[in-house]
């Protein structure tokens, strides 16, 4: 007999089940509690139904809403079955005894004891869990056996005796693990993250045959993945992940996808075409195939064997869930969270035809009923806040039922077996919707004008260009590139525009020069420009650089000796900076062999004699210009002054180490090397500092 259609929800001061088609009304047996809860479950089989407030949890039939079980834990937040519901897991939150150790927090107890005692309900096991957010403890589907993961293994108990340890597979560094759902065989696979540059393995075992893993698979880029059995229990889907993108093309890390079946006879990758990340995997509950949601939005959704091998891809759109009906006929694939909830649906038996589009608004949930006729869609707290309610869709578009509730934190479906769910056609008849349904139609308000992008007014009644269109109506694929053609260095937008006259970063094209002076492309000019000092040659004369120790600017026949630069003063001579220098033009009369006014015609090496000074002063028509005196102690000087200046460049690096070691920072051997120098350096700074 075909039980009626069911679900509960929680908001936050109540806790409702109710009957969905045909009737939609509350559960007669049932009494609504009211207060503070903090979780609801239904059993995997759908017998019963729990919740857990300040004071106790308590199990229902789901059927009668009848109390089986109540158990007085005042701290449980988390609450769970096993798949026939012979077992209740409560989870508390980490405290410590008088001892100070830890407390058992992670308890098993019996749903419907045989000699039921009144209250001296005992647990039949207890564990340590720091942790929230799933139960460590899993079962297999009859029930035979249950596992936990601890460091290193993962042990397995007899479900009847969780207190002692019935068996260990010892797995290295294990961080995950998941059992097989199918009663076929026991299998359990188990994850090993990448340590010590080797890459990350999932091995599934047999049950209890731990010797030799029966199926394996390596692979890098693995930080931490999903383990997604099939309804059988004869394939596995592992949807690998990493933190990070070192490509730099996403911000939530890569996403890979594997696919191994238990009896070792086929593992590989799962071949994706389009870039992007992998937003979701489902398998059908025939288990023969499964269908994936992936690439860059507008993401491509694919169905595929169970040998990985692509059946059918649906249009481009912006979606990035994919879930198969209980029946396994139908699949919707829908787009929420940043997207507008869409749902589309389609009927894998009429050759993947698209059943309709459904308006769902921003839903947080969305399932399918055991039936496969309806669909539930919800908003729930604390994600939003507003417009929290329940709607239910049949599968060929129209809603059925409507209700808003205040701050609703959970809903689902009442699960169902099979055979226990009405048969027959799902897509027809249609039933009549409740009158909620109605009034929901009525308020809402239906746009007299597609809203679309804003357009200029000189781009309006014109086609859209193609690179303005999303990919799947029609414009180009979405290619991300750390530096595309033709964008700028952020890699986005147009290339920087330059400065006229100044250097390109990228590029050399021929610049403005003085003539005379050095070629901006000279790379040996670049290098031993601000390396270049006076020397003294054999005579006694001293040498100059190409530029004549002055800058390219216009010489001032009436400064004084006084203004004029210095051969040995860094920087320009008349407060101009480098760029006025390389642009400065030779406006003047030349002398002989285009001789400039800044007698920048001398090339690096070459001696600057009497004869070439008085043509010099003989063309500009001014004072003679004052020579360098001989000094033949220049270039020991200027050696000791580049000595000076690296040694207390290197005071000031063993200052900044110190100060890091102090800041608590972990230094290298040679950074400590380093500092254990100071002294010597600063001995030898002391005595080239008397020198001068």
């Amino acid at each position: 007999m075909a039980s009626p259609l069911q679900f509960a929800y929680r908001t936050q001061k109540a806790i409702g089940v109710f009957e969905a088609a045909p009737v939609y009304q509350h559960l007669g047996g049932f009494v609504k509690p009211e207060g503070n809860f903090r979780c609801t479950a239904y059993s995997p089989c759908g017998r019963f139904f729990g919740w857990a407030n300040q004071e106790s949890v308590t199990v229902v039939d789901a059927s009668t809403g009848g109390v089986v079980l109540v158990l007085p834990l005042a701290s449980v937040y988390e609450l769970g079955f096993s798949p026939q519901g012979t077992f209740v897991i409560t989870w508390e939150r980490p405290s410590k005894d008088d001892a100070g150790d830890a407390t058992k927090n992670l308890q098993i107890w019996r749903t419907v004891e045989e000699d039921d005692s009144g209250g001296n309900k005992r647990p039949i096991g207890q564990f340590v869990q720091k942790q929230q957010g799933s139960l460590n403890i899993q079962y297999t589907a009859d029930e035979k056996y249950c596992a936990r993961l601890v460091t290193n293994e993962v042990q397995f108990y007899e479900s009847h005796d969780p207190g002692k340890v019935w068996n260990k597979l010892r797995v290295e560094g294990a961080a995950k693990f998941a059992l097989a759902p199918g009663s076929e065989n026991h299998a359990v696979a188990v994850f090993v993250p990448e340590r010590k540059g080797q890459p990350a393995a999932v091995k599934v075992f047999n049950v209890p045959s731990f010797e030799t893993p029966i199926s394996q698979k390596t692979f890098f880029k693995g930080d931490k993945v999903q383990l997604k059995w099939n309804k059988r229990g004869s394939s596995l889907l592992v949807l690998a992940q990493t933190e990070v993108d070192r490509s730099g093309k996403s911000y939530y890390g890569e996403t890979t996808l594997y696919l191994l079946s238990t009896n070792g006879a086929f593992d590989a990758r799962v071949t994706l075409d389009k870039d992007g990340p992998i937003a979701d995997v489902s398998w059908s509950p025939n288990s023969r195939e499964f269908g994936v949601v992936y690439g860059y939005t507008p993401a491509k959704a694919t169905i595929f064997s169970d040998r990985a091998v692509a059946k059918h891809s649906f249009p481009l759109a912006p979606r990035n869930t994919i879930q198969f009906s209980p029946n396994a006929r139908f699949v919707l694939i829908g787009g929420f969270g940043n997207f507008v909830g869409q749902i589309d649906i389609f009927d894998l038996e009429k050759d993947y035809r698209k059943v309709c589009t459904i308006e769902s608004g921003s839903p947080s949930v969305c399932a399918w009923s055991p039936d496969s006729r309806y669909l539930m869609t919800a908003t729930t707290s604390p994600r939003l806040r507003v417009d929290n309610g329940v709607k239910i869709w049949h599968v060929s578009g129209p809603i059925m039922y409507h209700e808003n509730m205040d701050e609703l934190y959970n809903i689902e479906w009442r699960p169902a077996a099979s055979e226990n769910v009405a048969g027959g056609d799902s897509l027809s008849p249609v039933p009549t919707p409740h009158a909620s349904a109605a009034t929901y139609l009525g308020t809402v308000k239906t746009p007299s004008k597609p809203a679309g992008a804003y357009r200029p007014p000189g781009a309006r009644g014109l086609a859209t260009p193609l690179h303005f269109k999303r990919e799947d109506e029609g414009g180009a694929a979405h290619v991300v590139s750390n530096n595309p053609q033709g964008a700028g260095p952020n890699g986005f937008g147009r290339p920087r525009r330059g400065v006229p006259g100044a250097e390109l970063a990228d590029s050399s094209p021929a610049a403005r020069t003085v003539p005379g002076a050095e070629a901006v492309g000279d790379e040996g000019g670049k290098k031993n420009k601000k390396k270049r000092s006076k020397k003294v040659n054999q005579d006694g004369r001293a040498e100059v650089d190409p530029n004549g120790g002055a800058s390219l600017a216009p010489y001032d026949n009436h400064a004084g000796a006084s203004d004029r630069r210095s051969p040995e003063r860094p920087g320009p001579a008349n407060g101009y900076g480098r760029d006025h220098r390389g642009r400065s033009r030779n406006n003047g009369n030349n002398g002989h062999n285009g001789v400039s006014r800044s007698g920048s015609h001398l090339q690096h090496g070459q001696r600057f004699n009497a004869g070439s000074q008085n043509n010099y002063q003989a063309n500009q028509g001014g004072a003679p210009v004052a020579q360098v005196p001989p000094e033949g102690a220049d270039s020991a000087q200027n050696l000791k002054s580049k000595k000076v200046r690296s040694l207390q460049k290197k005071i000031r690096a063993i200052e900044d180490l110190e100060m890091r070691r102090a800041g608590g920072e972990k230094l290298e051997d040679t950074q400590i090397k380093k500092i254990n120098t100071k002294a010597d350096v600063l001995k030898e700074l002391v005595v080239l500092e008397r020198e001068f």
